[in-house]
């Protein structure tokens, strides 16, 4: 199947002006094409008179008083869209958060939130959905719908102030700190996360669909794990702050962390369907790759460390041939107190082109990075570097290594014209990247 590239790469023409782009451009949207959160979700979650099946298990909507629906995340708006089809009038009540505006719904309440850092608009939808689960029975069956970006759009903080938390969440990422060690921290300065929604539905039945945005797809990672019994503890989350000196940075007296629950009979009704991964991406993305005649190999998944050098990397290990190799995974950008603009994507090119004028290496070499939710910390995904884009760097008297340094991917990108420009897809599996050669 071939797929337009219009649907979801928007800048294509502007963009696509090598055959290297071309197929480039052709991999990725097949990839983009894959995730897609309304095909996915109608995959995971269809009925069949009173029976709603949900990954393969069977529900009994009629043995059940109440149906609740919680969702949130970079997919939460189109997910809610495909519930609202399946169960029309059977729904009892629902909250969602996202991140995108103008979106209405007939059965569930819509809230729109913030992301990557927590606001008091999040706060507020979050106790929204913790006044409906207060009540939740044995009776009642409550649906949830996970995905990236609920870490910060699901937030109910623990004895502190939304703001405090938004300062801690910054510092973090500022500093460099890893998904698992910034989502070990919000489960235990939050009332919600890390196992703690399950506990507020307990004893009703809950069934979460998630999707997958973590590196090797651990349920206990993905938005901070809400409906999973959490293994971390507080004293784990206590090093981690003192790891990155966040109180002193915050400036803060103290930081009271919470435990998160660990009796399992609160999840002994609780299932889950990993419904859509990083993998299903680089897949469709290997798969059209051959059927454009490279020879296509997924490197890995669990792709992490400092994006630029992650560039080098994969600039390095290209194959020389018609070869396509695809990685994917959530790379870290330490900023400290550099003002530049941009995303780990564009960090990961401009850190391969800079490898490419170093090594004299560019020539029927590309390199990508892109978010699949079209969202790399900037209104853009990701960017593509070749020969093209070296040449164009150097002619016009552009220093690769002064904007890697100040951070300011996104001006570089912009001045050479190379951004992959999607919009928000409504979709999140992580980042990919790719190599490709001719």
């Amino acid at each position: 199947m071939r797929y337009t590239y219009e649907y979801m790469i928007q800048n294509y023409d502007e963009i696509a002006t090598t055959p290297l782009r071309k197929d480039a451009l052709a991999i990725l949207e097949a990839g983009y094409a894959a995730i897609d959160t309304t095909a996915v979700m109608r995959r995971t979650l269809h009925r069949k008179d009173d029976m709603l099946i949900v990954g393969g298990k069977e529900y009994d909507l009629s043995s059940f008083q109440n149906v609740y629906v919680v969702a949130f995340g970079k997919c939460a708006a189109d997910a809610a869209h495909v519930v609202e089809d399946v169960l029309g009038d059977t729904i009892t009540d629902g909250v969602v958060i996202d991140v995108r505006s103008g979106v209405a719904l007939s059965y569930l309440q819509y809230h729109e939130g913030t992301h990557p850092l927590p606001s008091e608009a999040n706060v507020k939808a979050t106790q929204n959905i913790e006044s409906m689960l207060s009540r939740a029975t044995e009776r009642d069956l409550v649906i949830v719908v996970i995905s990236g970006g609920g870490s910060s759009l699901l937030c109910l903080p623990h004895d502190m102030t939304c703001s405090t938390l938004s300062d801690i969440t910054h510092t973090l990422m500022r500093g460099g700190a890893t998904i698992n060690e910034l989502n070990t921290v919000r489960k235990h300065t939050s009332r919600v996360q890390g196992g703690q929604l399950a506990a507020m539905a307990f004893p009703a039945t809950v069934v979460s669909c998630v999707f997958s945005d973590v590196p090797g797809n651990d349920l206990s990672v993905i938005a901070s794990g809400p409906t999973i019994l959490d293994q971390t503890t507080k004293e784990e989350a206590a090093r981690i702050l003192a790891k990155y000196d966040v109180l002193t940075a915050c400036t803060l007296p103290q930081c009271e962390l919470v435990e998160t629950p660990k009796d399992p009979k609160l999840f002994q009704h609780v299932y889950h369907v990993l419904a859509v991964t990083n993998s299903s991406m680089l897949s469709a993305m290997a798969k059209e790759a051959r059927t454009l005649g490279y020879t296509a190999q997924i490197v890995g998944t669990g792709v992490q460390g400092e994006a630029r050098d992650v560039g080098v990397r994969i600039a390095r290990s290209a194959v020389v041939g018609k070869t396509c190799l695809l990685y994917g995974g959530e790379t870290t950008v330490t900023v400290g107190n550099a003002k530049g603009k941009g995303g780990r994507n564009q960090e990961v090119a401009l850190g391969a082109l800079v490898h490419m004028i170093g090594s004299l290496d560019a020539a029927g070499k590309l390199v990508l990075g892109a978010a699949s939710d079209g969202w790399d910390n900037t209104p853009v995904a990701g960017a593509i570097v070749d020969s093209s884009a070296v040449w164009t760097a150097l002619c016009s008297g552009l220093d690769p290594q002064a904007y890697l340094d100040a951070h300011d991917t996104h001006s570089f990108f912009k001045e050479i014209d190379t951004h992959i420009i999607t919009g928000r897809t409504g979709a999140n599996v992580a980042d990919v990247y790719m190599s490709l050669t001719s």
